[in-house]
């Protein structure tokens, strides 16, 4: 009370401001109990006066009237003789109404909902009372209209139900604690067209609003959504009913030059049809319209002029319904039920286009008796009933909550108990019930509202289409429900849609054409991120069509030539079926078969004094070894598996070191024989116990580190992918580098000792060249394996095992070749007599010559001489037996 004793001056001293010279009446009026306000944009073109400032200005008139507002008008009116004849609902109560025009406009709205708060008095009052003529408001269709009305019916907490605002604004309980509305808010509308956009796959489209409340708002959650949906607006242009048509004949220039084949048009049906006719004039065709509910349903419309421009139109709307008794109720409508109303007056001329009084114009005159069920427009059709059922739905909410509020029915058993009537109802206590109001209507449908005063936000998907008979028809070609989770809030029925310009084929709409698998999206500077140009995706890297980023494939995966897809990666490894892989098998055969030749040469003259005096034994022992290195080769040819990686190093390391101690064994004999002074009375390192014993025992030295080795860290088959990124190196991983180096570091030992003991054999006498040919051939192999170190460790992939092997061959040919093809060239190819012991050593012969001399000419000495001469003579021939022997 202290509030109202605060603010009715206020509105007071408004209200007589603004009606002194005109005061606002209501349309359409009835008394009741119970008075339920309606405003509705009945009009809907209005024309401001002109202002001189000298006279006092002229009333706003409101023209052209809207069938389908005056309909929502008419359906309050049937809702409320409804309830009025029920039993069960306010049975001992009667329903009034007092239905204003908004004109849909913010000024006409004031107007109305202050003529709403007056009071049934036609004549002012110099004095305002808290008792207020009307317990609830239904409307207004617009949302600022609906804005504006709050502004003042808030103050009094008056309850606005509003069946087509639609803005996200009025939500907000805080500042409009008294509305509620039978139509889902916009934010769900406006995520919904943004889907609608994805799905089809318009990711440039271009958009025009009305600018007021529910065009800016509508619009500005739709960009936020569409952006986050990957959809560009390439422009978003604004309209009302009052710009001049320059302005709107600019907007339509703009679509029509710009390259977004489908508009989303956020417009109210006033705005909706000035954009029409600018269209039409412009010749504005072959755009795929996508509407907002205020007018995808608006069967005005849908006239044979702007047909040609919105069929195949989407929108969605609020599911459709049936109110029974509906259409019998509008085609009772007639001047003669309150002839001196003037809104009945003008609906029924405009309907039929005639006149109900003389015209001196020559207009027909209208008789009283023609028949509505024989006109067909927005008015009579109830087959989309939509918002009309949201009136229908509002006027019933009002009805249950002073229900409620009155207590009627709630007496024990008595269901149809009479209603507690009370003088004084506070229109706060009305905003309390219908916040908890819950019913369900005839058809079935369930009507509450959430805590924001907004309903449950579903909504059928509408595509224009035209029937057999050519005309247009709305047909549901899917669905919306916000209160599913999101993924499958939007769904299609199925049904086949009709795009713009009636084609059967889904129009496009990007800014930039999608690119192909292999391709990536890469954002042009200064352009939308819709607008894009396609570069090719880097090795390794795929994307599907019309990917944002290229994806790295997997790490045993690489990309196809056309970068669509991952591909296991190609395995390489040094097999026998390329042709490096059958070369060094090739060479490898062939350096085996070669030392079996030489064996086999050796065996044949194996009683000449040339292959007795070679030491036959350990001579075929190392040819032996040869074969063997030979062909250990082969193990580090075909796919690495785990035992041909433990094979191939072993193999390859006892092979050598066995190759090794023969070359050695040979080498200490010649230079025991040739560098010892004096005899001795046993000769141990020529014998060959002594030289198997040695061969014997650093061969198994080497044995036992590659025991050791594949004990603690076996070689293991590993699939290299960091050295190559497109392939997989197939390859040994040694386990234990330690070990390998072991093995190598071994074999070279026993290299260098071979080298050094032969260099120091180097000046036996020149007919003794033995010594000079494997000093030749541990030159070859160390230089060989020298050089094998930074080539092993630089070469990449398989020709890392390629210079394994070709190390292995050029070693051993250095060997076969250094030390046996000389030995082979003078049994084969000099006389067989050469290979005696006369003409292979002369200086054998000549020592044999000396020794003959020297026991003839001195026989005749002392004794004690013959015993010196005795030994010098058992020396030398020492040596010839440790020659022969070698």
């Amino acid at each position: 009370e202290v509030g109202l004793n605060y603010v009715f001056p206020l509105i007071t001293s408004s209200y007589n401001l603004i009606y002194k010279l005109h005061p606002e009446f209501p349309l359409l009026s009835k008394e009741g109990d119970i008075t339920i306000g309606g405003v509705f944009s009945i009009h809907s073109q209005i024309s401001s006066p002109p202002l001189t400032f000298t006279d006092a200005p002229e009333p706003l008139k409101c023209s052209r009237i809207n069938f389908r507002e005056f309909r929502f008008a008419q359906t309050m009116m049937f809702a409320i003789e409804e309830i009025n004849n029920s039993s069960s609902l306010l049975p001992n109560i009667s329903i009034g109404y007092k239905i204003f025009d908004g004109c849909g406009s913010n000024l006409p709205s004031t107007r109305a909902v202050m003529g709403l708060i007056n009071g049934p008095e036609r004549t002012l009052e110099k004095t305002c009372s808290s008792h207020l003529s009307v317990h609830a408001i239904v409307g207004a269709s617009e949302s600022s209209s609906a804005i504006a009305m709050l502004q003042i019916s808030g103050i009094f907490q008056i309850p606005v139900i509003s069946h087509f605002a639609t803005c996200a604004c009025l939500s907000n309980k805080k500042e409009y604690p008294s509305f509620f509305r039978t139509i889902p808010s916009d934010y769900h509308q406006s995520r919904a067209l943004a889907k609608l956009v994805k799905h089809f796959g318009w990711t440039w489209v271009g958009a025009v609003r009305s600018d007021n409340d529910y065009g800016n708002n509508g619009m500005a959650t739709f960009i936020t959504a569409a952006s986050q949906e990957g959809v560009c607006i390439e422009y978003s242009e604004a309209i009302s009913r009052t710009d001049p048509s320059e302005q709107v004949t600019r907007v339509v220039r703009v679509i029509q030059s710009g390259s977004a084949r489908v508009l989303v048009a956020f417009l109210a049906q006033g705005e909706m049809e000035i954009l029409l006719e600018e269209a039409l004039k412009q010749n504005l065709t072959g755009l795929q319209w996508v509407g907002s509910e205020s007018w995808i349903t608006a069967g005005h419309l849908a006239t044979k002029g702007y047909s040609r421009i919105l069929t195949g139109s989407l929108g969605f709307t609020i599911r459709k319904s049936k109110i029974t008794g509906l259409r019998e109720f509008l085609l009772q409508v007639n001047p003669s039920q309150d002839p001196y109303n003037n809104l009945l007056r003008e609906f029924w001329e405009a309907t039929f286009g005639c006149s109900l009084q003389s015209s001196p114009h020559g207009q027909t005159q209208c008789s009283g008796s023609e028949r509505l069920q024989d006109i067909k427009n927005p008015f009579t059709d109830v087959s989309e009933l939509r918002i009309s059922n949201n009136v229908y739905k509002a006027v019933y909410a009002v009805a249950y909550a002073m229900h409620n509020m009155l207590k009627c029915g709630q007496s024990g058993e008595a269901v149809n108990h009479p209603c507690i009537w009370k003088d004084a109802l506070e229109s706060k206590q009305v905003v309390k019930h219908l916040q908890d109001v819950n019913f369900t209507l005839q058809s079935g449908e369930r009507v509450y509202f959430d805590e924001n005063g907004d309903p449950t936000a579903t909504y059928e998907l509408v595509n224009w289409q035209r029937n057999q008979a050519g005309d247009i028809v709305f047909v549901a070609i899917g669905s919306y429900d916000a209160s599913l989770p999101n993924g499958k809030q939007f769904t299609m029925i199925g049904i086949n849609t009709t795009w713009a310009a009636e084609s059967l084929e889904r129009p496009q709409s990007v800014c930039s054409e999608s690119c192909l698998p292999g391709f990536r999206q890469a954002v042009i500077k200064g352009k939308p991120i819709c607008c894009f140009s396609c570069i090719a995706c880097a090795a390794g890297e795929i994307s599907n069509f019309n990917s944002a980023e290229c994806s790295r494939c997997q790490l045993e995966y690489w990309s196809n030539e056309d970068h669509s897809q991952c591909v296991p990666k190609v395995i390489e490894f040094l097999s026998y079926g390329e042709t490096m892989g059958v070369l060094l098998t090739a060479f490898s055969l062939f350096g085996a078969s070669l030392t079996l030749v030489v064996s086999c040469v050796f065996f044949w003259f194996r009683h000449t004094p040339l292959v007795k005096a070679s030491n036959f034994e350990l001579s075929f022992l190392l040819l032996f070894s040869l074969t063997l290195c030979f062909l250990c080769s082969l193990t580090f040819i075909g796919r690495p598996s785990e035992w041909s990686c433990m094979l191939r190093h072993t193999a390859f390391g006892i092979t050598f070191a066995l190759c090794m101690s023969c070359i050695l064994a040979k080498t200490i004999a010649v230079v025991i024989a040739f560098k010892a002074k004096r005899p001795a009375n046993t000769v141990p390192q020529c014998s060959a116990p002594f030289q198997r014993t040695s061969v014997l025992s650093c061969t198994l030295l080497q044995v036992l580190v590659c025991l050791l080795w594949l004990t603690l860290a076996p070689p293991f088959p590993y699939k290299n992918t960091a050295h190559a990124t497109e392939r997989i190196i197939l390859e040994c991983d040694l386990g234990s580098p330690i070990g390998f180096w072991a093995v190598l570091g071994y074999i070279g030992l026993l290299a260098v000792l071979c080298f050094i003991l032969a260099f120091l054999a180097r000046k036996l006498p020149d007919n003794f060249n033995e010594a000079k040919f494997i000093t030749f051939s541990m030159l070859i192999f160390c230089a060989v394996w020298v050089t094998f170190i930074p080539a092993y460790v630089s070469s990449p992939g398989k020709f890392t095992v390629a210079v394994e092997i070709f190390a292995i061959l050029a070693s051993s040919f250095g060997l076969l070749f250094c030390i046996f093809a000389p030995k082979c060239y003078i049994l084969l190819f000099l006389k067989r007599e050469t290979s005696t012991l006369e003409e292979f050593s002369p200086f054998i012969r000549t020592q044999s010559v000396s020794v003959q001399l020297s026991k003839s000419t001195q026989e005749q000495s002392s004794v004690k001489g013959k015993k010196r001469k005795h030994g010098n003579l058992q020396f030398k021939y020492y040596k010839i037996c440790c020659l022969f022997m070698f």
